[in-house]
């Protein structure tokens, strides 16, 4: 049985490696960081696995009341030891007041894996965009490429967009 012995040798090229966990899912996913994440309205598969994904909380800015929301959602989010946070933002009226309770629950989780969607990633995308222009003082040209790969505020959010970063004296119009 000499032959075997050669393979023998090669049976530690071969190892197995462990599979990769699946990738978090869900529509219009965009990855800020490693520990910001927005994405639109996940389906309840992907919120029970939000823990095996590293993450520490949910933020959810649309009322619990839209078609597609997962209604058990806080239920399920916090059977896993996860915060949920809800900050129900009208699509047609968004508020500073929206904005600041918005950045108080980032803060809270400051460095730690987070969330952030609504049905489609357009509320997310943009707050998660006015947080890191304001409170990061990230260049708004680079923040706001995150914004456009789920679409191009108009109307009602163009005009909060930019109120909220004339607020602040930051000066830019992608429009």
């Amino acid at each position: 049985m000499p032959f075997l012995l050669p393979f023998a040798a090669a049976l530690p090229l071969f190892k197995t490696q462990a599979a990769e966990p699946a990738r978090f899912q869900a529509p219009n996913l965009v990855e800020i960081s490693p520990t910001l994440v927005t994405a639109g309205q996940p389906n309840a598969a992907a919120l029970a696995a939000l823990a095996a994904h590293g993450f520490a909380a949910d933020i959810y800015l649309a009322p619990l009341t839209v078609h597609d929301a997962v209604r058990d959602e806080p239920e399920i989010v916090r059977a896993q030891g996860l915060a949920f946070i809800h900050i129900p933002i009208a699509f047609n009226e968004p508020d500073p007041a929206d904005f600041a309770r918005f950045t108080e629950a980032l803060a809270a989780f400051s460095g730690r894996k987070v969330l952030v969607h609504c049905q489609v990633n357009m509320r997310a995308s943009s707050m998660m965009f006015l947080h890191r222009v304001i409170v990061g003082h990230e260049a708004p040209e680079a923040a706001y490429e995150a914004v456009t790969k789920v679409w191009s505020p108009n109307g009602t959010w163009r005009r909060f967009i930019v109120a909220m970063l004339r607020r602040h004296q930051i000066a830019f119009d992608p429009y």
